[in-house]
């Protein structure tokens, strides 16, 4: 795929950009709490046409982003605040989505051997944390990235540009994107 880096207006960007929303992908930020971290993933997530994040916040801690991390991205994505967790990932199954979380267990499978063309919800845990058990228990998949260092995790807004592009690349072999 030849990719051209044209000069475009910017009612072009914004109509190209709506061409390739992939509104059968979404992300759930399950009590992640850093603002960079936060404002990367809005980011990475707004630059790969996801249009949907969904949050929930750990009790007491406000959501707050950084428009200089975002860049702009944040007022092209729908941010949903989630309260009943447990609700919203039911009324996300009931609407088709396979539930993809992230974690470090041992029958997690190779986040590349998932097919991201599937109507996915991406579930990202807490910093230091990761996912509670009553996710993971919930989720269809549970979706790992290989480790061969010492660290057996990688920071969650690198974690999820990884599983984004990824998601991406898979998604423009399938002609999702539409240029």
């Amino acid at each position: 795929m030849e990719i051209k880096i044209l000069r475009m207006s910017r009612q072009e960007k914004i109509e190209r950009a709506l061409r390739n929303r992939q509104h059968d992908l979404a992300l759930y930020l399950y009590e992640v709490t850093n603002p960079h971290n936060l404002s990367a993933i809005i980011r990475t997530a707004e630059a790969v046409g996801v249009p949907d994040i969904y949050f929930t916040m750990a009790e007491g801690v406000p959501f707050e982003i950084s428009s200089s991390v975002t860049m702009g991205a944040h007022k092209w994505i729908n941010l949903h605040e989630i309260k009943e967790p447990d609700r919203f990932l039911d009324e996300m199954k009931a609407k088709g989505f396979n539930l993809v979380a992230t974690a470090l267990r041992d029958d997690a499978i190779h986040f590349r051997n998932y097919d991201f063309t599937q109507k996915t919800l991406i579930i990202m845990g807490n910093e230091s944390r990761g996912l509670d058990e009553w996710v993971i228990e919930k989720a269809d998949y549970t979706i790992i990235i290989p480790m061969y260092g010492m660290v057996q995790s990688l920071n969650v807004s690198v974690a999820a540009a990884v599983i984004l592009y990824e998601a991406l690349r898979q998604r423009e072999e399938k002609g999702f994107y539409k240029g």
